[in-house]
């Protein structure tokens, strides 16, 4: 009796232990997940970003980013690199041109219908989020099948990706804090939108691991959660009513006294040959150029010719985290920076890949080309932070959506142009760093002196117009 007594004593004892083990775990589980969102609001909401609104921009971007990633992922299995050579060399020239095909649209048509909806900037963006969403669950239809409305619908996901994109860089200055340079609110948004999608990639594994639908499930209720955050953003996101107006009599006056000169809108500012934003979107037309050659060029080549040294799967993956961990890294440091002119930035960045790609085309070893690929992502991430701030910064408000779609329509065909030359030179590691040299070259031949002369000139405080 008493041994009985005593086995139901220590089971009981055993119960309790478990019951208050369970019970501690889950007032611990969310512990690192609130300390983990307080410091992300705080970084979100430093500098003065939270009074600005700036923060809501940035967590809206986190959330879009998310959505992109999980789509992404979804569409990942449709890609080249699993046939041959000379088979994948087609597929990705067809590729090449699809990726062209939403900023035919970009440039022409819906920059300048956004321009003319300033008023409902906040549902702008909500909208895009909203389309992004349902085109979703049409891919999700199709995708197990590969039916003829995948295509489409993954056109119209990159048409509403970049119509929210231009929108929301347009918005910037209107939320910017005044202790935070445009370079740095960039840095800070698109940063943010990275680790978001690096947070969203093992979620889009595990609903994979459920069906190949599931990511775009997930992405449709994160685009809906990005729509209504839209309408969070501050007022001051959309003009006055009567601002525009304001706006277009500055703005006809300005062309009126300088009729023969480039101030013309979004075409005069980008085409006027002596202009910053011109020599700005020259210099990264070749550092964008530069990263479709390099990515589509070395993909090809390191399946046949492993670096120096190394394997050829060894070789793919050393330059794949040299380039993304490169990105990542400009990001940062733009985010770092303080007061630093865009032109400054730029012209830095612009040797640095000279100097990289020509030392590689020289000596065309291991770390040579990793410091290319890495100096590449630093270059091309710190060079579009730079144009952007500049466009934020010169270009006026009425036409900057209309500057920023002309923008990013000139900077995918260049990438467009790069990769293409990467597709069709031969498989010789010298040959292709040569290339690259040319190609950085090129760009910093023609902007150069422009460059020089604006940062020693200098803009260490932005003009936000």
């Amino acid at each position: 009796m008493a041994a009985g007594s005593s086995s139901r004593i220590k089971s009981a004892s055993g119960a309790g232990f478990l019951a208050r083990t369970v019970r501690a775990a889950g007032r611990a589980l969310p512990v690192v997940p609130r300390a983990v969102g307080r410091r992300i609001r705080r970084a979100t909401h430093a500098h003065g970003a939270g009074e600005s609104g700036l923060s809501k921009l940035i967590e809206l971007h986190a959330v879009h980013s998310a959505g992109d990633m999980l789509i992404t992922m979804a569409l990942a299995s449709t890609i080249f690199f699993s046939v041959p050579t000379d088979e994948a060399r087609g597929r990705v020239a067809l590729y090449l041109a699809v990726t062209m095909a939403p900023f035919v649209l970009l440039a022409p048509v819906i920059g300048p219908l956004l321009d003319r909806l300033p008023h409902g900037r906040r549902a702008a963006m909500a909208g895009a989020l909203l389309a992004r969403g349902g085109l979703a669950l049409v891919i999700s239809a199709v995708v197990v099948t590969g039916g003829i409305g995948l295509y489409p619908a993954a056109l119209g996901v990159m048409v509403c990706s970049k119509a929210y994109n231009i929108v929301r860089a347009a918005v910037v200055p209107r939320l910017l804090p005044s202790r935070i340079s445009l370079v740095k609110a960039n840095a800070r948004i698109t940063l943010t939108g990275l680790i978001a999608a690096g947070a969203a990639a093992p979620v889009g594994l595990a609903l994979n691991a459920i069906g190949e639908r599931w990511p775009l499930y997930g992405a449709c209720a994160v685009t809906v959660v990005g729509a209504f955050l839209s309408f969070r953003l501050p007022g001051q996101v959309d003009l006055a009513r009567g601002e525009r107006t304001v706006h277009l009599a500055e703005l006809a006056e300005a062309r009126a006294a300088k009729s023969r000169e480039r101030d013309d809108g979004p075409r005069g500012v980008l085409r006027g040959v002596d202009t910053p934003v011109f020599q700005a979107l020259i210099a990264n037309s070749a550092l964008r150029a530069l990263s479709g050659f390099l990515l589509f060029y070395m993909a090809f080549l390191l399946r046949n010719e492993s670096l120096p040294g190394l394997t050829a799967a060894l070789s793919l993956g050393v330059v794949g985290l040299a380039a993304g961990a490169g990105n990542a890294l400009g990001n940062i440091l733009g985010n770092w920076l303080r007061d630093r002119s865009p032109e400054r930035i730029l012209l830095t960045v612009l040797l640095l890949a000279l100097t990289c790609t020509v030392t590689a085309a020289f000596a065309y070893l291991a770390v040579t080309v990793v410091a290319v690929c890495a100096a590449a992502g630093i270059c091309q991430a710190l060079g579009k932070l730079s144009l952007d701030a500049m466009i934020q910064r010169d270009v006026p408000e009425v036409v900057r959506t209309s500057a920023f779609a002309r923008s990013e329509t000139t900077l995918q065909l260049a990438w467009v142009a790069g990769g293409a030359v990467g597709i069709v030179l031969p498989l010789s590691g010298s040959v292709g760093m040569t290339a690259a040299a040319v190609i950085v070259s090129c760009g910093t031949v023609a902007t150069i002196r422009s460059l020089v002369s604006a940062a020693r000139r200098g803009t260490p405080h932005p003009r936000v117009r």
